[in-house]
C-alpha cells in the first residue's frame, strides 16, 4: 500500500461517518415528529449500513455506505388524546428516535472521523518528509 492508498482509505472512512452523523442529525431533529392524521405513523429512525469496497486495480479494502434503511423497532405510545394524530383510545405514536442513542452515535461517529482525518495528516506529513529526502 502507498501512500494514495492510505489517503484514499482515511477519505473513504471519513465520507462513511460523515453519512452517519448527518443521519443521526436527521433522526435528533425527528425525534418528535408524529403523523398528522389518527392513528398515523411516526418518523421512523434511520441507519446506516457499511460495506467493505475492495479495489481490485489496487488490492486495497476500504468502507462504502451500503445503504441508509429504516429501523423496525416498535415505536412507543404516549397518551395525548389532543393530538390530531392520536387514536380512538387517545394515543399517539411516537417516533422511535432515542436521543441518548443518537448522541452516542454521533460521538463514536466523530471519533472515527477524528481517527481517519489523524491517519491522513501523518501519511500527508510522511509523504512530505520523504519528499524532502528526496531533494537533499
Amino acid at each position: 500500500m502507498d501512500f494514495s492508498d492510505t489517503i484514499g482509505v482515511s477519505a473513504a472512512g471519513m465520507r462513511a461517518q460523515t453519512a452517519r452523523l448527518r443521519v443521526a442529525a436527521e433522526n435528533l431533529a425527528n425525534a418528535e415528529t408524529t403523523g398528522s392524521s389518527p392513528g398515523a405513523d411516526p418518523y421512523r429512525r434511520k441507519i446506516v449500513t457499511f460495506r467493505e469496497a475492495l479495489d481490485r486495480a489496487s488490492g486495497v479494502s476500504s468502507v462504502t455506505v451500503r445503504s441508509v434503511g429504516e429501523d423496525q423497532s416498535d415505536f412507543q405510545m404516549r397518551y395525548d388524546p389532543a393530538h390530531p394524530a392520536a387514536n380512538e383510545q387517545g394515543y399517539v405514536k411516537m417516533p422511535n428516535v432515542s436521543s441518548i442513542v443518537e448522541i452516542m452515535d454521533s460521538h463514536d461517529a466523530q471519533h472515527s472521523y477524528e481517527a481517519n482525518l489523524n491517519t491522513m495528516q501523518v501519511t500527508r506529513s510522511m509523504l512530505a518528509r520523504a519528499i524532502n529526502l528526496m531533494k537533499d
